[in-house]
């Protein structure tokens, strides 16, 4: 999954932290509602305007990040 055109960062926006572009969800609140047990249906269901790439997305981001340290 190439996240480039979905996950942005902006300091202007949720203090710069990875969010969805055209969104104010964060990459961090998805991993975190998952995480609680919230399915994929779920977090679409709660915010609409996301779609599953979106999700998939804040896998491979993440995924990204952690193996860089």
């Amino acid at each position: 999954m190439e996240y480039g055109n979905r996950i942005v960062s902006d300091p202007d926006i949720m203090l710069g932290k990875p969010i969805i572009k055209g969104t104010r969800v964060t990459v961090e609140l998805i991993l975190r509602k998952l995480s609680e047990g919230m399915s994929m249906d779920e977090i679409l269901e709660a915010y609409p305007h996301l779609v599953h790439n979106d999700i998939l997305a804040a896998f491979s981001y993440s995924a990204d990040v952690r193996a860089r340290k």
